[in-house]
């Protein structure tokens, strides 16, 4: 099965372990991610002004590739990775189905491609491998290798929030840890699971970052976890990269190693995973539990 994948600017550098690691587990499953041709940005956040179509027109080019793609492969899916290209690619795709005079000036702004049809369906990566693959068929090949690894799902904001484009319930979601637990893994619940990371105010306001880090890691490791799992480059950076940060304002504070979920199903799909690519490194936790 071929299917359009849109991999997004973080998944071409500081998250290509991310992208990496998707890929291999797809593979695996019999599932080749072709990338978009000639892809750009996403526009990072949907603009929430309801007239703003020219900030919407970086995704509109990026679903015009993926139709095209589509037609070429027979299939009318588009797969993304990252929480934040699969919130702003969704919503700007629900847009152009909603209204037809936004993809109509749209389509007119854009004359170098052919026109949007609207009929591509963004997808996260969570949401294709549990309504068109199965989680029997992922059971196969990952075969609960991760021996009760005890770990916390993190959503944040972006995977389910707004409602038109939630990949779960908003409140208590549990896409991720059912995925989690199919590959043996232990997940605990907690509180902040749906809670903003702090996002981009990681780059002017650093020390409010610093407290969200510290607040979120240690209410998951109060809960049992052991590391901390999420879908997104930008809440990698803030609980991962910023743990540098937390452990220089609280001397005391214990990191915690985060990884994303494609890293988990690459491991228990019995595949290597990049430990350097990560700040706290993952060795310990993964030697613990044989992996």
């Amino acid at each position: 099965m071929k299917i359009p994948y849109f991999p997004g600017c973080s998944l071409k550098s500081d998250a290509a372990h991310f992208e990496q690691s998707a890929i291999e587990f797809c593979k695996a499953i019999g599932v080749e991610l072709v990338e978009l041709p000639n892809w750009n940005c996403c526009g990072t956040v949907h603009s929430l002004t309801t007239d703003d179509i020219m900030h919407h027109l970086a995704c509109f080019r990026n679903l015009i590739h993926a139709q095209e793609l589509g037609k070429e492969l027979g299939t009318n899916k588009l797969i993304t990775l990252c929480a934040m290209c699969y919130n702003t690619l969704a919503q700007v795709n629900e847009l152009a189905k909603r209204k037809p005079d936004d993809l109509k000036t749209a389509n007119e702004f854009i004359d170098d491609l052919p026109d949007y049809e609207a009929k591509v369906e963004v997808l996260h990566l969570l949401t294709f491998l549990n309504n068109y693959v199965s989680f029997e068929k992922i059971a196969k090949v990952v075969k609960g290798r991760l021996n009760g690894l005890k770990v916390a799902p993190y959503y944040g904001c972006l995977l389910v929030r707004p409602e038109h484009v939630k990949i779960d319930d908003r409140e208590r979601p549990v896409l991720l840890s059912k995925l989690l637990n199919l590959m043996g893994a232990k997940t605990v619940e907690f509180p902040y699971a749906v809670e903003c990371c702090g996002s981009y105010h990681t780059v002017n306001l650093k020390e409010a970052v610093v407290e969200k880090t510290y607040t979120i890691i240690n209410n998951a490791r109060e809960n049992g976890a052991e590391a901390i799992v999420l879908s997104c480059p930008l809440c990698e950076f803030n609980l991962d990269k910023r743990q540098r940060d937390v452990k220089a304002a609280y001397p005391t504070f214990e990191p915690m190693p985060v990884f994303y979920f494609t890293e988990l199903l690459a491991l228990a799909g019995g595949k290597k995973i990049n430990v350097n690519a990560h700040y706290v490194s993952p060795e310990n936790v993964l030697a613990k539990y044989k992996l």
